[in-house]
């Protein structure tokens, strides 16, 4: 399996404390999670990848979670990192999620955002295929994207928040995440591998937000028999994007997971 070199920004200064991980959701990129890192960077070195495919990272039409965590292991390889906490949201829960299982003596501790290690139905196909239907060439202003895509993506929220991938060039305007490749690993995306008996033996703490339907009950098999440390915490008044909606509860909420390094 050949890892590929993630673009990473770095919050903070030398830290003799176990450095933090945060890795973004689907769509997103190292962006997403600025602010938080910036307030995270205050007590130890934070590091904020775009994962493959999206941001600034390289594409490459292979993106199972087997590789999606293989380039965030790589990552820790090429800081000469050991250990780390590790927090994901969403894609990137699934990911953390697949590096601890996989290689556990990396993760002294994982922080998973209101996602579950489960198959999730059908849901981001139909916006794909929005986006690639947009055509690129007749577009002038980003305005005029937020336009086109009202009908087939009405949530405004949403169309803001994939709209940050399209970006101006010398060649007109491009997407900077590679669609096709996300289009492709959909159905792989929404389920999460075979686990082969193996559990994390670590701690793990998994935040949801109480307006979001991604962790329930329902779920909670799954985490369990995975990640039997496993902690739940609710983030009030928040939705899938726990740490956008409510930055201080979230924060809040992943202090246990803090002190462990």
């Amino acid at each position: 399996m050949t890892s590929l070199p993630l673009h990473t920004q770095r919050f903070g200064g030398d830290s003799d404390r176990l450095p933090l991980v945060l890795l973004h959701g689907l769509f997103g990129a190292s962006g997403n999670w600025q602010a938080i890192a910036r307030t995270l960077a205050a007590e130890r070195t934070v590091l904020v990848p775009d994962l493959r495919n999206h941001g600034a990272s390289p594409h490459a039409p292979g993106m199972d979670y087997a590789s999606l965590a293989a380039d965030v292991g790589a990552l820790l390889s090429a800081r000469g990192i050991g250990r780390a906490l590790v927090v994901g949201h969403s894609l990137g829960g699934k990911v953390a999620m697949t590096l601890a299982l996989g290689e556990p003596a990396r993760v002294a501790a994982l922080g998973v955002v209101d996602i579950a290690p489960v198959r999730y139905p059908p849901g981001f196909e139909a916006l794909v295929t929005a986006l690639a239907a947009l055509p690129l060439a007749a577009i002038e202003r980003r305005e005029d994207a937020d336009r086109q895509l009202r009908d087939a993506i009405p949530d405004a929220r949403v169309r803001g928040f994939l709209l940050q991938n399209l970006r101006r060039t010398a060649n007109g305007w491009r997407w900077r995440c590679n669609l096709d490749a996300i289009a492709a690993a959909l159905p792989v995306l929404r389920d999460f591998p075979d686990a082969g008996g193996r559990a994390f033996p670590g701690p793990a703490w998994f935040l949801y937000g109480t307006a979001s339907a991604y962790v329930g009950q329902a779920e909670l098999p799954a985490i369990r028999s995975l990640f039997p440390l496993a902690r739940l915490r609710a983030v009030p008044n928040a939705g899938h994007w726990v740490q956008t909606d409510q930055p201080e509860a979230f924060i809040r909420a992943l202090t246990p997971l803090l002190r462990v390094g």
